[in-house]
């Protein structure tokens, strides 16, 4: 399944009706924004994330891990915890794996996170491998801390996109069982060339019985691709953030709606999906609103992409059923790419 991001308790510009209507099936809301505003105990005093963002469905919430890494600048590590200066007023803010265990039950997530460390790309290999044994330890306090039973709490593998740094961190990682386990530490400025192979090595060591979350990746290539290798769950605010600058995610590629072409066009952005905007509007009719700085157009461009993406997993899952997932995915990469498929993604759509 694709998890659609609602950073702030929201899918940017998406109502929750609308993302029942398009079949979203888990929600991400984000730890540390939620934390600084409004408050975990404001959220808590709704009935958790359900309650205040009224989305009555399953919820997973990051740890604010993803933010040591983002805010490098404006953050000290230790072996206590990480302190920040908040990016809203510039005050300190400490944040530690039983703290942000806290916060995870106040906001009532269905799936929580580990605290963790997602190191920068590139690092050196004595800082990922000093990083990632912190994270377990940080782990096992998790995993201590930890009250509520109907929260599923999942371990974070990392390790970069080193092999030995990948076994070592699953060596360390699996033995705490965990009910799922996220692949961390991707999709933070290396190739995909690099990206998938680290993929791939992780996934396929990890319980078969138990969901693998690919955290941060979301790109319509990366989830086909990750889907072959065995991944389960995927994030990303790719398909909102794109369709804000005016793109349209398609089988054919990415179309661009602030180009000359679609203002003439009378077709739907994409005649094979049934979400409400292509079902209701032209191309020319987007192309226009954009350019006349209208918010429907974004917002319906980010309702398409994010529907595009439940149906891409959605046909995944149908050709899994059907035992044809590699003939599917190559038909389905020869449209997308042009007829250039890439090796990385042959090799992870034909890995042996």
């Amino acid at each position: 399944m694709f998890m659609p991001v609602g950073t702030q308790g929201t899918v940017k510009g998406i109502s929750p009706e609308e993302l029942l209507e398009i079949k979203s099936q888990m929600i991400l809301g984000n730890t540390y924004h939620l934390m600084l505003r409004p408050g975990e105990k404001l959220v808590e005093a709704h009935g958790g994330l359900p309650g205040f963002t009224a989305y009555p469905g399953p919820f997973l919430t990051d740890s604010g891990g993803f933010q040591v890494m983002s805010l490098g600048h404006m953050r000290k590590i230790t072996e206590q915890s990480v302190t920040f200066k908040s990016h809203l007023d510039g005050s300190l803010v400490e944040l530690s794996p039983e703290r942000s265990i806290e916060v995870q039950e106040a906001l009532g997530a269905d799936v929580i996170m580990a605290f963790d460390e997602c190191p920068p790309f590139p690092a050196e290999v004595p800082y990922i491998r000093a990083s990632l044994e912190r994270t377990v330890r940080w782990l096992e306090r998790c995993v201590s801390v930890k009250k509520k039973p109907e929260q599923a709490l999942f371990a974070i593998v990392q390790g970069g996109i080193h092999e030995e740094l990948r076994q070592l961190s699953l060596d360390l990682t699996l033995p705490f069982n965990t009910p799922g386990f996220a692949i961390g530490g991707l999709a933070v400025g290396e190739s995909k060339e690099e990206m998938f192979p680290a993929v791939e090595f992780t996934s396929r060591r990890l319980p078969e019985n138990k969901p693998r979350y690919l955290m941060g990746v979301g790109h319509p290539e990366d989830l086909v691709a990750g889907i072959a290798l065995g991944v389960d769950m995927f994030d990303c605010v790719y398909p909102t953030r794109t369709g804000r600058f005016g793109y349209a995610l398609t089988d054919d590629g990415r179309l661009n709606l602030n180009s000359s072409a679609p203002r003439q066009q009378l077709e739907p952005v994409d005649a094979e999906c049934d979400c409400y905007a292509c079902r209701h509007y032209t191309r020319a009719y987007l192309a226009h609103l954009l350019r006349a700085g209208e918010m429907l157009a974004p917002r319906m461009l980010s309702l398409h992409n994010l529907r595009y993406l439940h149906r891409l997993v959605e046909r995944a899952r149908q050709a899994i059923e059907q035992g044809r997932y590699s003939a599917w995915a190559d038909k389905w990469a020869q449209r997308y790419f042009k007829g250039k498929v890439p090796e990385w993604f042959v090799h992870a759509i034909h890995r042996q």
